[in-house]
């Protein structure tokens, strides 16, 4: 019963964060860009401890230390979406940074190297995360690429252990990632959101 409730409390901020992301690209001002970011970010840092949890409870130590990992980066980005670029902490890279040694340590150390199918997911995991995470938090939209891999191989990985919702919300996640990426691309190429279907 507790793992339906951690993958409700994570799906859900999760997915809102995608959601609200998607809203801030489709935005025709910039204080309504900015809102809907400040929201996205403070939404993602609300499902981080549920989807630790999770990946704690299956032995997915490199995802459950680059989620931890990926908090300081998401402070990064709420720092930058209220104050903007240039003021955000440098001692937070580098704790997001440290943190991915940490997980690949722990999970080499608990299976004795790369030895499942599972940490070669938690792998891409972590790159499109952490990537992701980080070019976005610096208001860069390559930042959704890495995020549509990392949506990828997390609903594979939440199919194959068994947490149905998180795979849905990872999918339904995945959707939202496109349509703020396509948007963003189509707004870098001069065309109207409107003409995406906004």
């Amino acid at each position: 019963m507790a793992t339906i409730a951690f993958q409700i409390w994570g799906g859900i901020f999760y997915l809102l964060n995608k959601v609200f992301f998607s809203r801030a690209e489709r935005s025709n001002s910039e204080q309504q860009k900015k809102n809907w970011r400040v929201w996205a970010w403070i939404v993602y840092l609300l499902g981080v401890p549920a989807w630790v949890i999770i990946f704690v409870l299956e032995h997915n130590w490199i995802a459950a230390a680059i989620e931890t990992g990926g908090a300081p980066a998401m402070i990064i980005g709420l720092s930058i979406a209220i104050r903007g670029l240039g003021h955000e902490p440098r001692w937070l890279d580098i704790l997001a940074k440290m943190m991915i040694g940490i997980g690949l340590t722990l999970s080499l150390y608990d299976f004795g190297g790369i030895t499942t199918f599972n940490q070669i997911l938690e792998l891409g995991i972590a790159v499109g995360f952490l990537v992701g995470t980080y070019l976005l938090a610096k208001e860069k939209a390559q930042g959704y690429f890495w995020f549509i891999g990392m949506n990828i191989f997390t609903a594979t990985l939440m199919g194959l252990q068994n947490y149905p919702l998180l795979m849905v919300q990872q999918l339904i996640s995945l959707g939202f990632v496109l349509d703020a990426y396509f948007v963003q691309r189509a707004r870098a190429l001069n065309l109207e959101p409107s003409l995406l279907g906004n």
